[in-house]
């Protein structure tokens, strides 16, 4: 064989190998939710299947979700950082103090609507919160419907009710918010609350519906106060550098099934998801109760205070604009809500 038929062979070996491995890339997901959670059935999983499918097979996924190695709740955004992982699903609140921005969602009485509060995060990410996903490709950021108030011995009504009662908490701002009701937040992550209530270790805890079925509680939960006062954020990013590597097809394909239209999703997806364990709960005999309008006006004024003292902690913490944030937050909820009104 002559030296420019053999250079020739060698090249068409090469690209059809680079070509194999390109096919082969695989990407590894985490998320800290048990694999039966909407999170995991109706959104991550369908998701890498249809970005999978636009590639034609280019990029395949691998999920760890909660109970594996990768998925502890308190780590999903330094594995990502690192390129443990190439992609991670995790709350903005923990750890405390990393997405301060993004968090100001969290603010009391701000919205109770998943839609409402997803479709502002992402409207206002460009201008506002980009600086927090500094190396990270952010494929979207949502928040979940307004949180109930949950508890296994005391029935709570009223502001009084709170008053040394041991809560869980997701996030700083919920936890100042508890504060100033009077309770005694617990941070603890979702997975440690059932073994928590179970042991009286804690009374209660703060969550949205699909989270109280998903880990069980109804079964060491009595009570559920539908509160509305209050609604966590979520990030779903991707280590930029992994992105990169990628071909322009996968690219465009992860592209295509990321931001706005998928943000849109879980106004939906959350009212699916919370059903099933509001239901359950009234299978179980529990007491569900709805804040009174005046009580939440007594909590709304009583919560004044606490709003302005962590708006200052979050500037104090270096992020001089929040008062800014936090108003572009609250006119894109009601510009939402507005255009949203049946």
């Amino acid at each position: 064989m002559s030296l420019t038929r053999k250079l020739s062979a060698g090249v068409a070996v090469a690209a059809t190998m680079a070509t194999a491995a390109q096919a082969e890339t695989t990407l590894k997901i985490s998320h800290y939710l048990p694999a039966v959670h909407g999170i995991h059935t109706d959104f991550i999983e369908p998701w890498s299947k249809e970005v999978s499918a636009c590639t034609d097979g280019e990029i395949k996924f691998e999920i760890s979700p909660a109970g594996t190695q990768l998925g502890n709740v308190a780590r999903q955004q330094e594995q990502v950082m690192a390129g443990v992982v190439d992609i991670a699903n995790g709350l903005t609140g923990i750890p405390r103090g990393r997405f301060p921005r993004t968090s100001l969602i969290d603010m009391p009485f701000l919205t109770d609507d998943a839609g409402a509060a997803s479709n502002a995060l992402w409207e206002i990410y460009p201008d506002y919160l980009a600086e927090e996903y500094k190396g990270l490709k952010v494929l979207a950021l949502y928040a979940h419907n307004g949180g109930l108030l949950h508890t296994s011995t005391k029935k709570v009504e009223t502001m009084e009710d709170m008053k040394g009662l041991r809560i869980r908490t997701p996030s700083p701002a919920v936890s100042e918010m508890l504060s100033y009701l009077g309770a005694d937040p617990q941070g603890l992550p979702p997975g440690e609350v059932y073994e928590s209530l179970q042991r009286g270790v804690i009374d209660g805890t703060v969550f949205p519906w699909d989270p109280v079925k998903s880990f069980g509680l109804n079964e060491v939960l009595k009570y559920h106060l539908d509160l509305g006062a209050y609604t966590v954020s979520f990030f779903f990013v991707m280590n930029q550098r992994s992105y990169d590597k990628l071909s322009d097809k996968a690219k465009s394909c992860i592209d295509q099934y990321s931001g706005a239209d998928l943000v849109a999703k879980f106004g939906d997806w959350w009212d699916a998801w919370d059903a099933p364990g509001r239901q359950e709960a009234v299978d179980a005999g529990h007491e569900i109760t709805e804040l009174s309008d005046e009580e939440r006006a007594r909590w709304k004024e009583a919560l004044e205070p606490m709003m302005a003292n962590y708006l200052q902690e979050v500037k104090d913490a270096g992020v001089d604009n929040a008062d800014e944030i936090y108003k572009a937050l609250q006119d894109s909820i009601a510009a939402y809500e507005e255009a949203h009104k049946e």
